[in-house]
C-alpha cells in the first residue's frame, strides 16, 4: 500500500488540487486518487510532485506491506 503525505504538503503551501495538477501537468482527479490512495503515480509523476514541495520522493511517498 502506498502511503502519501501528498494532501499534507499540499494544504500547507495553500494549493487547491486544481492548482497542485496544474502545476504538474495532471488533472485534478489524479490528485484526489492519490491522496486518498487509489492511485499510483509513475515515477515521473512522484518525481515533478516532489519537486514541486522541494522533498524527496521517499518524503512523499512510502510503502507499506499493510
Amino acid at each position: 500500500m502506498l502511503v502519501t503525505k501528498l494532501k499534507e504538503y499540499r494544504e500547507r503551501d495553500g494549493l487547491k488540487q486544481a492548482d497542485l495538477a496544474d502545476l504538474v501537468g495532471v488533472r485534478r482527479e489524479t490528485i484526489v486518487n492519490l491522496e486518498k490512495g487509489r492511485y499510483n503515480p509513475s515515477l515521473k509523476l512522484a518525481m515533478d510532485l516532489a519537486a514541486v514541495f522541494h522533498v524527496s520522493v521517499e518524503e512523499l511517498f512510502r510503502y507499506t506491506e499493510e
